[in-house]
């Protein structure tokens, strides 16, 4: 059995006429007829009941033509799904972000209005550190990667969304919180840092030793947290001061003060990165808004 034979049938069955149904499929009559004749030997019942004056639907053919449609219906639909997920309508897109990504205004912008473009596409958004977000586009579990610049393995293409400053985080009972405008990162040089660990994978790490050995000193690392919310709690108990993107003080937390950084390369960036492969139709569009959420 054809879909064909399908087609033939609900024609018949809906016109009740051998020689308009064909007329309406663009066949003959004929063939037509004997096209049903072998639907009907392929099911084991008749379909119609014919005289020389009208063309009915039997019982078993009334119940057929039920099921028929059914089946038109659902070939239709997976051909509109196939279609769609080729233009990227439909599916699943996965996206590493780092825990600062969603501060920088343009990415929920992005997300925003990828939801309202594409409804029955599921984003599964993943918060990772920048390493994890590395190996997890080389590993092909993510598509789409927001993160903090760090060394990448091969295979990997960036795009810069957005850069922003340094900024000492500092308790409200600090010091150095009572000033005015930024300050030189050799002022905390006798400071307890908190921060990152090492092994979390943060691009900052490395950026932070780096400023640090230009500003003439090693920090020294008195507290750890994996959580940038533990990070600024820590610091607004007092416990020591912290390094963060500015887009950090938009979280609006007691008892800590925002300082910039003046130091020379004091600022970083957020990163769109994906694989140097051609990305799927659902990547491509989100790229392209976000890409252009950052342009506007």
């Amino acid at each position: 059995m054809e879909l064909r034979h399908l087609r033939y049938f609900i024609a018949v069955a809906e016109e009740l006429h051998f020689g308009r149904a064909a007329q309406q499929l663009g066949i003959s009559q004929p063939p037509l007829s004997q096209q049903i004749q072998a639907l009907e030997q392929e099911v084991g019942a008749r379909l119609f009941e014919r005289t020389n004056r009208r063309v009915a639907l039997s019982e078993a053919g009334r119940l057929f033509l039920e099921e028929a449609r059914q089946v038109l219906a659902q070939v239709d639909k997976a051909a509109d799904v196939a279609r769609r997920a080729q233009l990227g309508e439909l599916g699943e897109l996965k996206i590493g972000f780092t825990a600062s990504a969603p501060f920088n205004s343009s990415i929920p912008q992005a997300i925003y209005h990828f939801r309202q473009q594409f409804p029955a596409v599921h984003l599964n958004l993943q918060e990772m550190s920048s390493r994890e977000i590395a190996e997890a586009l080389v590993n092909k579990t993510i598509e789409v990667g927001l993160m903090r610049p760090l060394p990448l393995p091969e295979g990997l293409v960036v795009s810069e969304l957005a850069r922003e400053p340094l900024m000492a985080v500092l308790s409200a009972q600090h010091p150095l919180a009572q000033g005015a405008g930024g300050l030189q990162l050799a002022a905390l040089a006798d400071e307890p840092f908190v921060f990152f660990p090492r092994t979390f994978g943060s691009g900052l790490h490395a950026q932070l030793l780096s400023l640090a050995r230009q500003a003439g000193f090693t920090p020294h690392f008195a507290q750890e947290a994996l959580e940038v919310m533990t990070i600024i709690a820590l610091v607004a108990a007092g416990l020591g001061v912290s390094v963060l993107p500015s887009s950090y003080q938009r979280m609006r937390i007691d008892g800590v003060v925002y300082r910039t950084l003046l130091d020379p390369g004091a600022e970083t960036a957020v990163w769109l990165a994906q694989r140097s492969e051609p990305a799927s139709a659902m990547g491509l569009a989100f790229v392209d808004l976000l890409t252009r959420g950052v342009q506007a």
